[in-house]
């Protein structure tokens, strides 16, 4: 969704108040969580619903 509205990882961060680290980590799923705050904003920033860029992936 990001490369699509081109927003860069850096201009995101601050919209939302996380570190940049942070949206790294989210994009190469490297997290266990996400707090629903976060992903509001993320999709409000965004213009997109949570199925847009979340993926569920069977734990094994």
């Amino acid at each position: 969704m990001m490369a699509r509205r081109k927003v860069r990882g850096r201009d995101l961060a601050a919209a939302i108040g996380i570190t940049e680290q942070n949206i790294s980590l989210l994009k190469s799923g490297k997290v266990k969580g996400i707090r629903f705050e976060t992903l509001a904003a993320i999709c409000t920033y965004l213009d997109c619903q949570p199925g847009d860029i979340l993926e569920a992936v069977p734990v094994d």
